[in-house]
């Protein structure tokens, strides 16, 4: 006869606390594999006799495939497998504490159990998790800061801006708000991999480096109508852009309520905060990466050419670029399928830039094996390796012949200042030389060499290489651009141009300069500024031509990157080209946010954020987004009355925390003239 259905108490407080998920508000159990929990249930009769547990996931659940368990009750845990152990019983009501093995494939589960020979009776689902706080675990991380950092942290920072003028940004990750957990299970399911094949996906789902390279693919909505849809057109109609998110909760919300539609528009820094959140919430420690004038090396020769013109102006031609920065992610797991060496960070990228094995993917690739030069091990290597190490080439194009004219090579221009948030502070830490070694030094030139041999690239006759004389020639004269003044929004541009003579007699020099608004991947936008000048160096002069760029001409051309690229194109009489460039990004006014008294849990407490117009002009169409974890649900928006020449606006809003402990609120503000000025601030919230 089958038993009557059973009612279980899970005890979601209890277990919640030993398996590090306190945070997930969830009325569904949620835990970590390879660690017992506890669970209580009634209705079966004799209950410690003959009971046997089933615990399946997937939709074809099968021992073989490691999707279906069945295990009755042991007197202790088992190492290997699930298992069950009787803790207190009394005629009616029974508590079993049940475990997991490290290695279980993790998702929603279905539990039932069955007393004797009556039909198995459902107790219900929960859910499983990576867990980085136990050391049978691929994602074992020994340290417990880190753990905090990259696990549980719901806020973060990202680095951009360019390599001269860093800048930072905070990220609502949001990993453990609301409806997230079931999102991301949602993600795998949508996945191209469990499309074709949903038993093999499933059984699979206890492996770091196989959910890494999956979800890389779904993040971006290339191949598979994923997460987020890239847009880098600088033109963003019939969606955000992508500067204005402050977090991760809104757009994976917005993925779902639209019926699994990719949501409009990310670049690099947005698909990268998504998979920090889902990779956070499945239990696998993650953290944001920027990289610094990172190459795109499209055609895999480990070198990224650029051509100008002879006004100087930089051509799009070629696949290949370089970005003022990138983003892209790194997971904490061990590589069983490469060894020990190559275990700890892994380098995964959701941005679709090239396609890996036939779809927009890219990791893992152990950071180990980048920064050794090991480009022929799994997985995407060498373009990783091309993004932190790639040679670049500067050429002179001539439309009308076709002829291309090496100006120049430099092999030190890429993977600068490769940066991410430090753990337990808001601070940026460095992290180039766990890519590379030391720019320029021998050690790092030979790693360079040898990945082009592991590529093949070494001996292959390679018709555009230049030849060994035109590098060979020295060019006579030397050229930089130097800021003069503020790099802000809203003032003129104030630039000198520097031109030194490096030899011993006068030297006539014709300049060619262009000023243009780009996006952060300096994909050109609108032209701003041109000027040419014919000068005279004397025997070893230096010469300083100020440039001013005021903020009338520009600021209609501006891109929401903020950014410019300036070059000037020096045709030295009888002497070879020289190419001066500079990337400029500019910042945004100040936005002022203070907390109004003190912030505690679950009472009112009242924000002020403060914002002068800095500019001679109204401005309009302002608009301030506002959100934080524990500090308010969702996201506010506010509208804010349009603002003349140098006048302050001051917006209050009431929060009401809902937790205890150190809160990061963010802050966007946009008008007609200022695109996404964003600010956050750390709320202590108090019981």
């Amino acid at each position: 006869i089958a038993a009557t259905q059973p009612s279980t108490n899970w005890h979601l407080k209890e277990n919640a606390r030993e398996h590090h998920t306190s945070k997930f508000s969830s009325e569904e159990l949620i835990v970590r594999r390879g660690q017992a929990f506890t669970i209580t249930f009634n209705g079966t009769e004799r209950p410690e006799q003959n009971l046997i547990f089933i615990a399946e996931t997937g939709p074809k659940p099968s021992k073989a495939t490691k999707t279906l368990a069945t295990f009755d009750i042991s007197s202790t845990a088992s190492k290997e497998g699930w298992s069950a152990v009787l803790q207190s019983s009394s005629s009616n009501s029974v508590s079993i504490s049940i475990s997991s093995p490290h290695n279980a494939v993790i998702g929603r589960y279905r539990l039932s159990v069955q007393s004797g020979s009556s039909s198995p009776a459902s107790l219900g689902t929960f859910v499983l998790l990576f867990n980085p706080w136990s050391s049978g675990d691929d994602v074992f991380m020994p340290n417990k800061a880190e753990c905090e950092e990259y696990v549980l942290e719901e806020f973060g920072i990202i680095f951009a801006g360019n390599k001269n003028h860093i800048s930072s940004f905070g990220w609502n990750f949001g990993q453990f708000q609301g409806d997230i957990l079931n999102i991301c299970l949602s993600i795998m399911d949508r996945s191209l991999y469990y499309r074709q094949d949903p038993i093999t996906d499933v059984s699979h789902r206890h492996d770091p480096r196989y959910l890494g390279r999956v979800l890389s693919a779904m993040v971006n909505a290339n191949d598979d109508q994923g997460v987020v849809l890239g847009n880098w057109s600088g033109k963003y109609e019939g969606g955000k852009n992508p500067s204005s998110w402050t977090g991760s909760g809104e757009i994976l919300q917005s993925w779902k309520k639209s019926g699994f539609k990719p949501v409009k528009y990310g670049q690099c820094w947005v698909f990268a905060a998504v998979l920090t959140t889902v990779l956070r919430c499945l239990g696998i420690p993650t953290r944001t990466i920027t990289n610094f004038s990172s190459a795109h090396d499209a055609d895999g020769n480990l070198r990224v050419d650029e051509f100008y013109d002879a006004d100087g102006n930089h051509l799009e031609r070629g696949a290949d670029s370089v970005w003022n920065f990138h983003v892209w992610n790194e997971s904490w797991f061990t590589r069983n399928d490469l060894g020990p060496s190559y275990s700890g960070w892994q380098v995964l990228d959701a941005t679709p830039q090239e396609e890996s094995g036939g779809i927009y993917q890219c990791g893992p690739a152990s950071r180990y094996a980048v920064k050794e030069g090991e480009v022929d091990l799994d997985y995407d290597v060498p373009f990783v390796f091309a993004e932190v190490n790639a040679d670049c080439m500067y050429w002179n194009y001539d439309s009308a012949t076709g002829k291309k004219t090496l100006i120049f090579s430099k092999s030190t221009e890429i993977g600068d200042s490769i940066s991410t948030k430090a753990v337990g502070r808001d601070d940026r830490v460095d992290v180039t030389r766990d890519y590379k070694y030391e720019e320029g030094s021998a050690k790092e030139r030979d790693i360079f060499k040898k990945a082009r041999k592991k590529l093949g690239l070494e001996d292959k006759f390679d018709p555009t290489a230049p030849k060994l004389e035109e590098i060979e020639q020295k060019p006579d004269i030397s050229g930089k651009f130097k800021v003069a003044g503020s790099l802000e929004v809203g003032k003129d541009l104030n630039l000198l141009l520097v031109l030194e003579n490096l030899q011993s007699d006068a030297k006539t020099v014709n300049v060619n300069m262009t000023a243009w608004s780009t996006l952060y991947t300096r994909r050109r936008v609108n032209q701003i500024w041109k000027d040419s000048i014919s000068v005279t160096l004397a025997p070893k002069e230096e010469k300083q031509f100020p440039i001013k760029i005021q903020y009338p001409e520009y600021q209609q051309q501006l891109t929401t990157d903020k950014t410019i690229q300036v070059t000037a194109l020096c045709h030295v009489e009888d002497g070879i080209q020289v190419l001066v460039k500079r990337n400029i990004t500019l910042d945004n006014p100040a936005i002022d946010i203070q907390v109004l008294g003190e912030a505690k849990v679950n009472k009112e407490v009242v924000v002020e954020v403060a914002f002068t117009n800095p500019i001679d002009t109204e401005v309009k169409d302002c608009v301030l987004q506002v959100e934080g974890c524990d500090l308010l649900q969702g996201v506010l928006e506010l509208r804010i009355p349009p603002l003349k020449a140098s006048e302050k606006s001051s917006t209050k809003f009431k929060l009401i925390p809902s937790e205890a402990g150190p809160k990061h609120l963010l802050v966007n503000f946009s008008c007609d003239k200022f695109a996404d000025i964003k600010t956050f601030k750390m709320v202590n919230v108090i019981n």
